[in-house]
C-alpha cells in the first residue's frame, strides 16, 4: 500500500469544502497537484471517492466510508504528535527512581517535591532497594534511573556524577575524638568499631582505610543499616566510619561527625541510567534537580 499522509490530507480537505479550489486554498497547494493526489489515492484504493459535477464535488458511498476512517487516522496521528511534544517539554510522563534506603530517605523526598513543583505532569515513583537491585532495575528498565555509589566494573549503565562524598568518623558526644580537628585513621586503634557488613561498599572502603594505617580491623559490631550503626554509636558502644551523607540520619541523635584524614577516602555519588537507551526528558530534568540536593548533603569541606 502506497497511500501517503499528503493524499489523505488532500482527500479530507476536498470532502470538507466540497470543491478542489477551496481545498487547494486551505492547504496552500496548487489545484493540479491536489487533483493528482486524489487521482493517485483513488487508483490505489481502486474506487472513486468523489462524484464530480460542474457545480460541486460530492462524496461517493466509498468516499463517505473512507472519510470516517481517514479522519480517525489524522486524529490519532495528531494525538500521538501532541503526546510526544508533551513528553519532550516535560509536561507529562513518569519517572521511577531506585536508591538505597538511606539516600532514598535523606535526599529523594525534597528533590522529588521540588521536581514535582517544576513538572507537575510527571509522576514519580521510588524504589528503595539495595545497590545490586538498583543496577538490575535500571538495566532491565524497571527503573528509569538510580542513585548511589556503584563499582566501576558494573556494565550496562552510564553514570552522571552528582557529588563527591568522603568517609567520616561518627562518635558520641562524650568521646575523646569529639573535637573540632580532623581525625586520623590511626587514632581509631583504641576504639571499638561499628561497621557495616562486608556486602556493603562502605565496609570495603573502611578496610582500605585500616590497611593504609596497618591497623587490624576487628569490628565490635557488624550491622546492615547505617541507621543501626548510628544508634549503636549514640549508645556509646563504639565509633563508626560512614559516608558524609549519614550526617542527615544522625541529625537528631547525640552523635557527631568528624573528618577522617591520612588518608582521605572518598567516592562519587552518581545517577545511573541504562547504556544503549535514550535518556528520557524526565530523567534529564531530574538529574539537574537531584544534583543540587545531593550537594546539600555533603559539607563543602568534606567533598
Amino acid at each position: 500500500m502506497k497511500i501517503t499522509l499528503k493524499q489523505i490530507e488532500c482527500f479530507l480537505a476536498v470532502a470538507e469544502y466540497g470543491s478542489f479550489s477551496g481545498a487547494s486554498k486551505r492547504l496552500n497547494t496548487a489545484q493540479p497537484a491536489l487533483s493528482q493526489a486524489i487521482k493517485d489515492l483513488e487508483a490505489e484504493l481502486g474506487v472513486r471517492l468523489f462524484d464530480r459535477t460542474t457545480r460541486r464535488v460530492e462524496l461517493t458511498d466509498a468516499g463517505r466510508e473512507f472519510q470516517q476512517s481517514a479522519a480517525k487516522v489524522i486524529e490519532e496521528l495528531e494525538h500521538a504528535v501532541e503526546s510526544v511534544h508533551e513528553l519532550a517539554e516535560r509536561k507529562r510522563g513518569r519517572l521511577t527512581v531506585a536508591a538505597p534506603p538511606l539516600l532514598a530517605a535523606v535526599v529523594l523526598p525534597q528533590a522529588i517535591a521540588e521536581f514535582r513543583r517544576r513538572f507537575p505532569g510527571i509522576s514519580v515513583q521510588i524504589a528503595d532497594v539495595g545497590t545490586e537491585q538498583i543496577v538490575e532495575s535500571v538495566r532491565n528498565g524497571k527503573a528509569d534511573c538510580g542513585i548511589g555509589t556503584f563499582q566501576p566494573s558494573e556494565e550496562g549503565i552510564e553514570r552522571v556524577a552528582l557529588v563527591r562524598d568522603s568517609l567520616m568518623l561518627f562518635c558520641d558526644e562524650a568521646s575523646p575524638l569529639n573535637g573540632s580537628e580532623p581525625v586520623c585513621w590511626s587514632e581509631l586503634a583504641d576504639y571499638p568499631l561499628v561497621t557495616l557488613t562486608r556486602d556493603s561498599g562502605i565496609r570495603l572502603l573502611v578496610e582500605v582505610g585500616f590497611e593504609s594505617c596497618e591497623l587490624p580491623l576487628k569490628p565490635a559490631f557488624e550491622v546492615a543499616q547505617v541507621t543501626t550503626a548510628i544508634a549503636l554509636v549514640e549508645a556509646g558502644l563504639g565509633v563508626a566510619v560512614l559516608p558524609t551523607y549519614a550526617l542527615a540520619a544522625a541529625r537528631y541523635r547525640k552523635v557527631n561527625g568528624r573528618q577522617l584524614v591520612e588518608p582521605v577516602i572518598s567516592r562519587e555519588i552518581v545517577l545511573i541510567h541504562a547504556s544503549g537507551r535514550s535518556v528520557s526528558p524526565a530523567v534529564q530534568a531530574f538529574s539537574q534537580v537531584i544534583r543540587r540536593f545531593a550537594q546539600q548533603l555533603t559539607p563543602q569541606e568534606a567533598r
